[in-house]
Protein backbone atom coordinates (compact mmCIF):
# COMPACT_ATOMS: atom_id res chain seq x y z
CA UNK A 1 0.00 0.00 0.00
CA UNK A 2 1.54 3.58 -1.00
CA UNK A 3 1.44 6.11 1.36
CA UNK A 4 -1.84 7.29 2.27
CA UNK A 5 -3.71 10.16 1.06
CA UNK A 6 -5.17 13.19 3.14
CA UNK A 7 -7.77 15.36 2.40
CA UNK A 8 -8.15 18.43 4.74
CA UNK A 9 -11.53 20.10 4.47
CA UNK A 10 -11.75 23.07 6.37
CA UNK A 11 -14.94 25.77 6.71
CA UNK A 12 -15.61 29.24 7.18
CA UNK A 13 -17.13 30.42 10.51
CA UNK A 14 -19.22 27.39 11.25
CA UNK A 15 -20.31 26.60 14.32
CA UNK A 16 -19.96 23.96 17.07
CA UNK A 17 -23.83 23.24 16.93
CA UNK A 18 -24.23 23.81 13.13
CA UNK A 19 -24.48 19.47 12.31
CA UNK A 20 -26.55 17.20 13.04
CA UNK A 21 -23.43 15.00 14.19
CA UNK A 22 -23.07 18.30 16.95
CA UNK A 23 -26.79 18.67 17.99
CA UNK A 24 -28.40 20.41 14.99
CA UNK A 25 -32.08 19.96 14.40
CA UNK A 26 -32.09 22.29 12.03
CA UNK A 27 -29.21 21.98 9.38
CA UNK A 28 -29.44 18.82 6.81
CA UNK A 29 -25.96 17.39 7.13
CA UNK A 30 -26.48 13.88 6.27
CA UNK A 31 -22.64 13.15 4.78
CA UNK A 32 -20.79 14.69 7.55
CA UNK A 33 -23.48 12.91 9.86
CA UNK A 34 -22.29 9.77 8.34
CA UNK A 35 -18.50 10.64 8.22
CA UNK A 36 -18.90 10.95 11.82
CA UNK A 37 -20.42 7.35 11.83
CA UNK A 38 -17.86 6.04 9.97
CA UNK A 39 -14.95 7.60 12.05
CA UNK A 40 -14.20 9.92 15.20
CA UNK A 41 -15.78 12.87 16.11
CA UNK A 42 -13.95 15.07 18.56
CA UNK A 43 -15.76 17.26 21.41
CA UNK A 44 -12.58 19.27 22.97
CA UNK A 45 -10.99 20.66 19.42
CA UNK A 46 -9.64 24.31 19.51
CA UNK A 47 -8.41 26.22 16.86
CA UNK A 48 -5.45 28.03 18.19
CA UNK A 49 -7.45 31.51 16.89
CA UNK A 50 -11.15 32.75 17.05
CA UNK A 51 -10.66 34.92 13.42
CA UNK A 52 -9.69 33.51 10.28
CA UNK A 53 -6.22 34.89 9.68
CA UNK A 54 -4.41 33.66 12.61
CA UNK A 55 -6.23 30.66 12.77
CA UNK A 56 -5.19 29.08 9.04
CA UNK A 57 -1.64 30.07 9.46
CA UNK A 58 -1.21 28.32 13.06
CA UNK A 59 -3.29 25.53 11.18
CA UNK A 60 -0.41 25.42 8.29
CA UNK A 61 2.31 25.66 10.89
CA UNK A 62 1.41 24.20 13.63
CA UNK A 63 1.90 27.43 16.05
CA UNK A 64 0.09 29.71 18.27
CA UNK A 65 -0.23 32.37 16.07
CA UNK A 66 1.52 35.32 17.74
CA UNK A 67 4.93 32.63 17.39
CA UNK A 68 4.76 33.42 13.71
CA UNK A 69 3.60 37.02 14.37
CA UNK A 70 0.43 36.64 13.53
CA UNK A 71 -1.23 38.10 15.80
CA UNK A 72 -2.76 41.23 14.37
CA UNK A 73 -1.96 42.61 11.10
CA UNK A 74 -1.91 46.28 9.04
CA UNK A 75 -3.20 49.03 11.41
CA UNK A 76 -4.12 46.09 14.05
CA UNK A 77 -6.76 44.52 11.63
CA UNK A 78 -7.59 40.89 13.01
CA UNK A 79 -7.17 39.52 9.61
CA UNK A 80 -5.40 39.71 6.34
CA UNK A 81 -6.73 41.86 3.67
CA UNK A 82 -6.39 42.59 0.13
CA UNK A 83 -3.12 44.13 -0.34
CA UNK A 84 -1.34 44.16 2.56
CA UNK A 85 2.29 43.79 2.68
CA UNK A 86 2.91 40.94 4.93
CA UNK A 87 1.72 37.35 5.00
CA UNK A 88 2.93 34.10 6.37
CA UNK A 89 6.98 34.12 6.05
CA UNK A 90 8.04 31.88 3.52
CA UNK A 91 10.90 31.01 6.12
CA UNK A 92 8.20 28.69 7.84
CA UNK A 93 7.39 25.38 6.58
CA UNK A 94 3.74 24.42 6.33
CA UNK A 95 2.36 21.07 6.37
CA UNK A 96 1.99 21.26 2.62
CA UNK A 97 5.84 21.82 2.33
CA UNK A 98 6.38 18.89 4.42
CA UNK A 99 4.29 16.53 2.25
CA UNK A 100 5.67 18.36 -0.98
CA UNK A 101 9.03 16.98 -0.03
CA UNK A 102 7.95 13.47 0.48
CA UNK A 103 6.69 13.35 -2.94
CA UNK A 104 2.90 14.20 -2.29
CA UNK A 105 0.87 15.60 -4.65
CA UNK A 106 -0.50 18.77 -2.91
CA UNK A 107 -3.22 21.11 -4.21
CA UNK A 108 -5.48 23.55 -2.33
CA UNK A 109 -9.13 24.41 -3.90
CA UNK A 110 -10.68 27.61 -2.11
CA UNK A 111 -9.76 30.24 0.71
CA UNK A 112 -6.23 30.60 1.75
CA UNK A 113 -5.82 33.64 3.62
CA UNK A 114 -2.50 33.90 4.83
CA UNK A 115 -1.58 37.06 2.31
CA UNK A 116 -2.42 37.48 -1.04
CA UNK A 117 0.90 38.80 -2.44
CA UNK A 118 3.10 36.08 -4.95
CA UNK A 119 5.48 35.49 -2.04
CA UNK A 120 2.78 34.44 0.51
CA UNK A 121 0.11 32.64 -1.82
CA UNK A 122 0.00 28.99 -1.72
CA UNK A 123 2.34 27.85 -4.52
CA UNK A 124 4.88 29.76 -2.30
CA UNK A 125 4.29 27.79 0.44
CA UNK A 126 4.55 23.76 -0.83
CA UNK A 127 0.98 23.39 -3.11
CA UNK A 128 1.56 22.33 -6.09
CA UNK A 129 -1.95 24.14 -7.28
CA UNK A 130 -3.85 26.50 -6.31
CA UNK A 131 -7.80 27.37 -7.26
CA UNK A 132 -10.01 29.82 -5.08
CA UNK A 133 -10.32 33.19 -3.58
CA UNK A 134 -7.19 34.04 -1.50
CA UNK A 135 -8.90 35.71 1.49
CA UNK A 136 -12.47 36.10 2.68
CA UNK A 137 -15.20 36.37 0.14
CA UNK A 138 -16.78 39.57 1.26
CA UNK A 139 -13.67 41.36 0.46
CA UNK A 140 -14.47 42.28 -3.09
CA UNK A 141 -16.02 45.25 -4.58
CA UNK A 142 -18.64 46.15 -1.61
CA UNK A 143 -21.30 49.13 -1.35
CA UNK A 144 -20.30 51.84 0.88
CA UNK A 145 -22.26 52.40 4.06
CA UNK A 146 -24.32 55.26 3.48
CA UNK A 147 -24.38 56.37 7.26
CA UNK A 148 -20.52 54.70 8.25
CA UNK A 149 -19.89 54.45 11.80
CA UNK A 150 -16.42 57.11 12.57
CA UNK A 151 -15.03 54.46 14.33
CA UNK A 152 -15.00 51.54 11.83
CA UNK A 153 -12.16 52.22 9.56
CA UNK A 154 -13.85 51.45 6.08
CA UNK A 155 -12.08 49.47 3.52
CA UNK A 156 -12.93 50.20 -0.18
CA UNK A 157 -11.91 46.79 -1.32
CA UNK A 158 -10.71 45.69 -4.72
CA UNK A 159 -12.79 43.44 -7.14
CA UNK A 160 -12.79 40.28 -5.94
CA UNK A 161 -10.54 37.75 -7.51
CA UNK A 162 -10.53 34.08 -8.42
CA UNK A 163 -6.99 32.60 -8.16
CA UNK A 164 -5.78 29.97 -10.66
CA UNK A 165 -1.96 29.50 -9.21
CA UNK A 166 -0.71 33.11 -9.37
CA UNK A 167 -3.02 34.24 -12.44
CA UNK A 168 -6.36 35.86 -11.45
CA UNK A 169 -8.61 34.53 -13.84
CA UNK A 170 -12.14 35.98 -12.97
CA UNK A 171 -12.81 38.95 -11.13
CA UNK A 172 -15.96 39.08 -8.77
CA UNK A 173 -16.97 35.68 -9.61
CA UNK A 174 -20.61 33.89 -9.57
CA UNK A 175 -20.53 32.80 -5.69
CA UNK A 176 -23.55 30.94 -5.95
CA UNK A 177 -21.81 28.82 -8.42
CA UNK A 178 -17.91 28.46 -6.98
CA UNK A 179 -18.56 25.37 -4.32
CA UNK A 180 -19.35 23.38 -7.51
CA UNK A 181 -16.31 24.93 -9.12
CA UNK A 182 -14.27 23.68 -6.29
CA UNK A 183 -15.79 20.31 -6.15
CA UNK A 184 -15.70 19.80 -9.74
CA UNK A 185 -11.53 21.04 -9.24
CA UNK A 186 -10.87 18.74 -6.18
CA UNK A 187 -12.47 15.52 -7.89
CA UNK A 188 -10.47 16.17 -10.71
CA UNK A 189 -7.18 16.23 -8.80
CA UNK A 190 -8.20 13.26 -6.82
CA UNK A 191 -9.27 11.29 -10.00
CA UNK A 192 -5.74 12.39 -11.68
CA UNK A 193 -3.42 11.56 -8.49
CA UNK A 194 -5.21 8.02 -7.30
CA UNK A 195 -1.74 5.90 -8.29
CA UNK A 196 0.54 8.81 -6.15
CA UNK A 197 -0.17 10.13 -2.89
CA UNK A 198 -2.14 13.36 -2.63
CA UNK A 199 -2.62 15.96 -0.52
CA UNK A 200 -6.03 18.25 -0.76
CA UNK A 201 -6.86 20.95 1.53
CA UNK A 202 -10.34 21.85 0.47
CA UNK A 203 -10.88 25.40 2.04
CA UNK A 204 -14.60 26.96 1.66
CA UNK A 205 -16.20 30.29 1.83
CA UNK A 206 -18.70 28.86 3.35
CA UNK A 207 -20.64 29.84 5.49
CA UNK A 208 -18.60 33.01 6.17
CA UNK A 209 -21.26 36.07 5.16
CA UNK A 210 -22.37 37.00 2.03
CA UNK A 211 -23.77 33.49 1.75
CA UNK A 212 -24.55 32.76 -1.52
CA UNK A 213 -26.03 29.41 -2.64
CA UNK A 214 -27.92 27.79 -5.79
CA UNK A 215 -31.53 28.29 -5.41
CA UNK A 216 -32.84 24.61 -4.45
CA UNK A 217 -30.24 24.44 -1.70
CA UNK A 218 -32.36 27.30 0.17
CA UNK A 219 -35.86 26.44 -1.35
CA UNK A 220 -35.14 22.94 0.88
CA UNK A 221 -33.44 24.61 3.71
CA UNK A 222 -35.20 24.82 7.53
CA UNK A 223 -32.76 27.66 8.24
CA UNK A 224 -32.63 30.17 5.44
CA UNK A 225 -29.70 30.61 3.68
CA UNK A 226 -27.50 30.25 5.96
CA UNK A 227 -29.05 26.08 6.29
CA UNK A 228 -28.51 26.30 2.64
CA UNK A 229 -24.93 27.29 3.08
CA UNK A 230 -24.54 24.38 5.35
CA UNK A 231 -26.02 22.04 2.88
CA UNK A 232 -23.78 23.15 0.30
CA UNK A 233 -20.39 21.95 2.52
CA UNK A 234 -22.50 18.78 3.47
CA UNK A 235 -23.23 18.29 -0.82
CA UNK A 236 -19.02 18.64 -1.49
CA UNK A 237 -18.27 16.08 1.48
CA UNK A 238 -20.78 13.93 -0.11
CA UNK A 239 -19.54 13.88 -3.45
CA UNK A 240 -15.68 13.78 -2.22
CA UNK A 241 -16.26 10.87 -0.33
CA UNK A 242 -18.08 9.31 -3.36
CA UNK A 243 -15.12 9.96 -5.86
CA UNK A 244 -12.98 8.23 -3.22
CA UNK A 245 -14.78 5.22 -3.40
CA UNK A 246 -15.39 5.00 -6.97
CA UNK A 247 -11.42 5.26 -7.24
CA UNK A 248 -10.99 2.71 -5.40
CA UNK A 249 -8.99 4.67 -2.99
CA UNK A 250 -11.16 5.18 0.22
CA UNK A 251 -9.71 2.94 2.16
CA UNK A 252 -5.93 4.80 1.92
CA UNK A 253 -7.44 7.91 2.10
CA UNK A 254 -7.38 9.92 5.68
CA UNK A 255 -10.37 12.75 5.32
CA UNK A 256 -10.55 15.51 8.30
CA UNK A 257 -13.35 18.09 8.67
CA UNK A 258 -12.91 21.53 11.08
CA UNK A 259 -14.19 25.04 10.74
CA UNK A 260 -11.56 27.84 11.19
CA UNK A 261 -13.39 28.99 13.99
CA UNK A 262 -16.95 29.50 15.74
CA UNK A 263 -19.62 30.95 14.29
CA UNK A 264 -20.69 34.10 14.00
CA UNK A 265 -24.03 33.82 15.88
CA UNK A 266 -25.63 36.76 15.17
CA UNK A 267 -29.18 35.79 14.42
CA UNK A 268 -28.13 34.79 10.54
CA UNK A 269 -28.89 30.79 11.70
CA UNK A 270 -25.63 29.70 12.88
CA UNK A 271 -24.85 27.94 16.58
CA UNK A 272 -22.31 27.45 18.54
CA UNK A 273 -24.80 25.23 20.42
CA UNK A 274 -24.46 25.42 24.07
CA UNK A 275 -21.30 27.55 24.18
CA UNK A 276 -20.46 30.77 25.36
CA UNK A 277 -19.68 33.39 22.72
CA UNK A 278 -18.99 33.54 19.28
CA UNK A 279 -16.49 34.44 16.53
CA UNK A 280 -13.93 37.00 17.78
CA UNK A 281 -14.06 36.03 21.19
CA UNK A 282 -11.83 33.47 23.19
CA UNK A 283 -15.05 32.07 25.09
CA UNK A 284 -15.52 28.32 24.16
CA UNK A 285 -18.19 29.08 21.12
CA UNK A 286 -15.00 31.26 19.30
CA UNK A 287 -12.84 28.69 19.08
CA UNK A 288 -14.00 24.58 19.96
CA UNK A 289 -15.25 23.70 16.29
CA UNK A 290 -16.53 20.52 14.89
CA UNK A 291 -13.63 18.02 13.86
CA UNK A 292 -14.64 14.68 11.97
CA UNK A 293 -11.96 12.39 11.29
CA UNK A 294 -12.70 9.48 8.85
CA UNK A 295 -9.93 6.69 7.75
CA UNK A 296 -11.24 3.33 6.88
CA UNK A 297 -9.33 0.17 9.06
CA UNK A 298 -7.36 3.15 10.67
CA UNK A 299 -9.62 5.27 12.70
CA UNK A 300 -12.43 3.66 14.62
CA UNK A 301 -16.32 3.52 13.61
CA UNK A 302 -18.87 5.73 15.59
CA UNK A 303 -16.27 6.88 18.15
CA UNK A 304 -16.27 9.70 20.45
CA UNK A 305 -12.99 11.49 21.50
CA UNK A 306 -13.51 13.96 24.52
CA UNK A 307 -9.64 14.97 24.74
CA UNK A 308 -8.31 18.32 24.18
CA UNK A 309 -6.78 18.81 20.73
CA UNK A 310 -6.03 21.76 18.36
CA UNK A 311 -5.83 22.95 15.07
CA UNK A 312 -2.15 23.81 15.71
CA UNK A 313 -1.87 19.26 15.83
CA UNK A 314 -3.07 19.17 12.16
CA UNK A 315 0.41 19.89 10.99
CA UNK A 316 2.53 17.13 13.05
CA UNK A 317 -0.14 14.61 13.07
CA UNK A 318 -0.48 14.48 9.01
CA UNK A 319 3.37 14.58 9.00
CA UNK A 320 2.96 11.57 11.29
CA UNK A 321 0.22 10.24 9.17
CA UNK A 322 2.41 10.40 5.72
CA UNK A 323 5.63 9.17 7.67
CA UNK A 324 7.37 12.79 7.77
CA UNK A 325 9.28 14.50 10.55
CA UNK A 326 7.92 17.70 11.62
CA UNK A 327 11.27 20.17 11.42
CA UNK A 328 13.91 20.11 14.10
CA UNK A 329 15.41 23.68 14.12
CA UNK A 330 12.04 25.17 15.20
CA UNK A 331 9.24 25.45 18.05
CA UNK A 332 6.22 23.91 17.29
CA UNK A 333 3.41 24.07 19.26
CA UNK A 334 1.44 20.81 17.90
CA UNK A 335 1.37 17.42 18.66
CA UNK A 336 0.94 14.60 16.82
CA UNK A 337 -2.56 13.07 18.25
CA UNK A 338 -2.48 10.02 15.57
CA UNK A 339 -2.74 7.55 19.06
CA UNK A 340 -6.29 9.53 19.92
CA UNK A 341 -7.36 9.40 15.78
CA UNK A 342 -6.54 5.37 15.89
CA UNK A 343 -8.35 4.85 19.19
CA UNK A 344 -5.56 3.67 21.07
CA UNK A 345 -6.24 2.45 24.84
CA UNK A 346 -5.07 4.73 27.41
CA UNK A 347 -4.17 7.68 25.31
CA UNK A 348 -4.96 10.94 27.06
CA UNK A 349 -4.45 14.53 25.38
CA UNK A 350 -0.77 15.74 24.80
CA UNK A 351 -1.34 19.20 25.91
CA UNK A 352 -0.56 20.40 29.60
CA UNK A 353 -2.43 23.63 28.88
CA UNK A 354 -3.57 25.69 26.25
CA UNK A 355 -3.34 29.16 25.57
CA UNK A 356 -6.32 31.42 23.67
CA UNK A 357 -5.23 34.52 22.24
CA UNK A 358 -7.30 37.12 20.49
CA UNK A 359 -4.79 38.89 18.77
CA UNK A 360 -1.53 39.35 21.15
CA UNK A 361 -3.41 39.71 24.13
CA UNK A 362 -3.30 36.07 26.22
CA UNK A 363 -7.09 36.10 27.42
CA UNK A 364 -7.51 32.62 28.90
CA UNK A 365 -5.62 29.20 29.52
CA UNK A 366 -7.04 25.79 30.14
CA UNK A 367 -5.52 22.77 31.90
CA UNK A 368 -7.70 19.84 31.92
CA UNK A 369 -11.10 20.75 32.90
CA UNK A 370 -10.13 23.97 34.20
CA UNK A 371 -10.85 27.57 32.05
CA UNK A 372 -9.12 30.50 33.53
CA UNK A 373 -10.41 33.87 31.82
CA UNK A 374 -7.82 37.29 32.96
CA UNK A 375 -8.79 39.49 30.30
CA UNK A 376 -11.79 40.41 27.97
CA UNK A 377 -12.09 43.08 25.21
CA UNK A 378 -8.83 44.84 27.03
CA UNK A 379 -10.08 44.64 31.00
CA UNK A 380 -9.00 42.28 33.42
CA UNK A 381 -11.83 39.62 35.00
CA UNK A 382 -11.12 36.56 37.20
CA UNK A 383 -13.17 34.22 36.31
CA UNK A 384 -12.56 30.72 36.44
CA UNK A 385 -14.99 27.57 35.20
CA UNK A 386 -14.54 23.68 35.37
CA UNK A 387 -15.80 23.22 31.64
CA UNK A 388 -16.40 19.11 33.08
CA UNK A 389 -19.26 20.32 34.81
CA UNK A 390 -19.76 23.63 33.02
CA UNK A 391 -19.60 23.60 29.55
CA UNK A 392 -21.84 27.04 29.05
CA UNK A 393 -19.18 29.10 31.37
CA UNK A 394 -22.02 30.01 33.68
CA UNK A 395 -20.54 29.86 36.86
CA UNK A 396 -17.25 31.09 38.00
CA UNK A 397 -15.66 29.12 40.42
CA UNK A 398 -12.85 31.43 40.72
CA UNK A 399 -13.03 32.36 44.42
CA UNK A 400 -13.34 28.51 45.67
CA UNK A 401 -10.45 27.44 43.78
CA UNK A 402 -7.63 29.70 45.26
CA UNK A 403 -4.42 26.31 44.42
CA UNK A 404 -6.32 26.01 40.89
CA UNK A 405 -5.52 29.78 40.13
CA UNK A 406 -2.42 30.32 41.26
CA UNK A 407 -0.87 27.40 39.21
CA UNK A 408 -2.75 28.46 35.84
CA UNK A 409 -1.64 31.95 36.38
CA UNK A 410 2.35 30.35 36.35
CA UNK A 411 1.14 28.40 33.09
CA UNK A 412 0.43 32.20 32.29
CA UNK A 413 3.47 33.62 32.97
CA UNK A 414 5.54 30.76 31.20
CA UNK A 415 3.41 31.47 28.20
CA UNK A 416 4.34 35.31 28.28
CA UNK A 417 7.82 34.33 28.47
CA UNK A 418 7.68 32.04 25.32
CA UNK A 419 5.26 34.05 22.81
CA UNK A 420 4.27 37.35 24.68
CA UNK A 421 1.27 39.29 25.56
CA UNK A 422 1.04 42.34 24.23
CA UNK A 423 -1.60 43.70 27.34
CA UNK A 424 1.58 43.40 29.32
CA UNK A 425 3.65 44.32 27.09
CA UNK A 426 6.09 41.73 26.94
CA UNK A 427 7.10 40.25 23.71
CA UNK A 428 8.02 36.29 24.14
CA UNK A 429 11.27 35.04 23.81
CA UNK A 430 10.56 32.76 21.01
CA UNK A 431 8.45 34.58 18.45
CA UNK A 432 9.22 34.24 14.61
CA UNK A 433 8.90 37.27 11.76
CA UNK A 434 6.42 37.70 9.57
CA UNK A 435 6.85 38.15 5.69
CA UNK A 436 6.58 41.48 4.82
CA UNK A 437 7.11 42.93 0.84
CA UNK A 438 7.76 46.22 -0.49
CA UNK A 439 5.20 47.99 -2.54
CA UNK A 440 2.73 45.40 -2.08
CA UNK A 441 -0.44 45.98 -4.68
CA UNK A 442 -3.70 44.07 -4.31
CA UNK A 443 -4.49 41.24 -6.99
CA UNK A 444 -7.10 43.20 -9.00
CA UNK A 445 -8.07 47.10 -9.69
CA UNK A 446 -11.43 48.57 -10.09
CA UNK A 447 -12.25 49.02 -13.75
CA UNK A 448 -15.71 50.25 -14.65
CA UNK A 449 -15.40 49.53 -18.28
CA UNK A 450 -14.96 45.89 -17.16
CA UNK A 451 -17.86 43.27 -17.64
CA UNK A 452 -17.21 42.34 -13.55
CA UNK A 453 -20.22 40.02 -12.63
CA UNK A 454 -21.73 42.11 -10.24
CA UNK A 455 -23.26 39.96 -6.96
CA UNK A 456 -26.25 41.16 -5.75
CA UNK A 457 -24.56 43.80 -2.83
CA UNK A 458 -22.23 45.03 -5.15
CA UNK A 459 -25.00 46.09 -7.97
CA UNK A 460 -25.62 49.78 -6.36
CA UNK A 461 -21.68 50.52 -6.28
CA UNK A 462 -20.20 50.53 -10.69
CA UNK A 463 -18.14 53.64 -9.86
Amino acid sequence: MTAPNIILINCDDLGYGDLGAYGSTVNNTPALDRMAREGMRFTDFYMASPVCSPSRGAMMTGCYPPRISFGDFVDGAVVLFPGDGIGLNPDEITIARLLQNAGYSTKLVGKWHCGDQSEFLPTSHGFDSYLGIPFSNDHGRQVRDPNPKPEIKFRDHPPLPLVKDLDVIAQQPDQAAITERYVAEATTFISENKEQPFFLYFAHMHVHVPIYTPEHLQRESNNGIYGAGVAAIDWSVDVILNELSSQGIDDNTVVIFTSDNGSRARGEGGSNGPLRGHKGETWEGGQRVPFIVRWPGKVPENQVCEELSTGMDVMPTLASIAGVDVPKDRVIDGHDITPLMTGQDGEATPWDDFFYYKQRDLEAVRCGKWKLHIRKNGININELYDLDADIGETNNVYSENPEIVADLYKRIERSRRDIGDAAVGITGENVRPIGRVSNPKPLTEYDPTYPYFMAEYDKHHRG
